[in-house]
């Protein structure tokens, strides 16, 4: 009888996701649709059927859901729009993963590298010599390399069609919180994500085995020309168990990120006795850790407490499987795409074709995203970490090393994840 109340909750939330209006609060404007229920959109923790939430959380915004059920358990500022860093990598990969044969073989170009952002986090993608694209996706994952990001986006027709067809992917998934300018999460004004999409990514990414393998793999060789290989880290403190935590039991994935401008940034997923749960994290009040920390304690009450809470909200399905269509939000003004190859057209291969049929030609333009984005937000958007220098990035406070391999333990002085 229980598992019946809850699939028919599932079901209700789906059909009504898209026109469920927020409650009316004390001071609160009309109330508009919310993507995947208008509790996502109330201030304050949401939460019901269940107790025992980690006292201690500082992020932004965070979320814990059901990977198999969309289910919401648990949620903070689901849909406030923050900087995402690195964690905008896995819509990367939703967009571009299937595009690309991974036993292509590609001798890298000075032009392939002249883009990327100065402070960068680099893999260590060097002009000259040859890598398969599976070994560039390595790159991606583990390192969060920004040089290989770029690299790949050359490969799919360069950085402005990629930006179009992230931006495509986002609308097809219903992340409407999402503007994409660059590929790989660098700051960018204008540049934004939420938990909610976040998660949104991650679930329709582990869909893939590809990515689910890439997102879960701890360390790879590296080419570094000729015959010779450098080993690369997966930065993912949980999955790997670096500066000073202990792995997590069951995770399987997925990406972190930090700049001095979004702050840390993450997104895990852990299994337990049959179950997986997604949780995404965004700027808690300390660096370092606590990213991860806050994380794992989600997970520890979603395999839990959690156990008996009731959905606040749903995880929905992509329009091209059939998900029911929210609302769209008003125009704003357009932020240009970062600097790249001009576009060439829509690609092949992907379940988004519709969506970038339509979305494509205004994204090359810097203008599709805005036209997805909430003019009336409940949650003023924010800078973020606040500190450093506009488009920092910094990957986990490593430093160079070969190959401009990050090693653990560095100064922090340039910003690189």
């Amino acid at each position: 009888m229980r598992e019946s109340s809850r699939l028919s909750r599932r079901a209700v939330l789906g059909l009504t996701a898209a026109a469920l209006p927020l409650s009316t609060a004390t001071g609160a404007a009309a109330a508009t649709a919310v993507v995947g229920g208008g509790r996502l959109a109330r201030p304050g923790v949401q939460v019901s059927g269940a107790t025992g939430l980690p006292k201690k959380l500082t992020a932004r915004s965070w979320l814990v859901a059901d990977l198999d059920s969309g289910e919401v358990l648990a949620s903070f500022g689901a849909h406030r729009r923050l900087p995402p860093a690195s964690t905008l990598k896995m819509l990367f990969a939703d967009t571009v993963l299937k595009r690309l044969d991974p036993a292509e073989r590609y001798r890298v170009t000075d032009a392939d590298l002249a883009d990327v952002p100065a402070g960068s986090s680099l893999v260590g993608v060097k002009p000259g010599i040859t890598y398969t694209v599976e070994q560039l996706w390595q790159g991606v994952f583990l390192r969060s390399g920004n040089d290989a990001v770029h690299v790949l986006s050359h490969l799919n027709g360069g950085i402005a069609r990629t930006v179009a067809q992230m931006q495509a992917g986002a609308a097809d998934l219903q992340a409407l919180d999402t503007h994409v300018v660059s590929p790989d999460g660098f700051d960018h004004k204008g540049q934004l994500s939420s938990a909610y999409d976040l998660t949104l990514f991650a679930r329709h990414g582990l869909k893939d085995a590809a990515f689910r393998r890439y997102c879960g793999t701890r360390t790879a060789d590296f080419p570094a020309g000729g015959k010779k290989t450098f080993q690369i880290q997966n930065t993912d403190r949980l999955l790997t168990g670096a500066w000073g935590l202990k792995t997590y039991d069951g995770l399987i994935g997925v990406k972190n990120g930090y700049t001095s401008h979004a702050g840390n940034t993450f997104t895990g997923a852990a299994t337990r006795g049959g179950r997986t749960l997604l949780v995404t994290v965004m700027h808690p009040g300390a660096g370092g850790n606590a990213v991860y920390e806050e994380t794992a304690a989600l997970l520890d009450w979603g395999f839990g407490h959690g156990r008996s809470a009731q959905a606040v909200g749903l995880l929905v399905a992509p329009l091209s499987e059939g998900g029911v269509k929210a609302s769209p939000p008003p125009m704003r003004k357009p932020a240009r795409p970062a600097a790249g190859a001009p576009g060439t057209g829509s690609g092949s291969g992907s379940g988004w074709g519709l969506a970038e049929a339509s979305a494509g030609t205004a994204a090359l333009l810097g203008a599709g995203a805005w036209a997805l984005r909430r003019r009336r937000s409940r949650t003023p958007v924010t800078g973020g970490g606040g500190g450093g220098r506009k488009g920092s990035e910094t990957r986990e406070g490593g430093v160079a090393g070969e190959g401009g391999v990050a090693r653990e333990g560095g100064p922090r002085g340039r910003h690189r994840n």
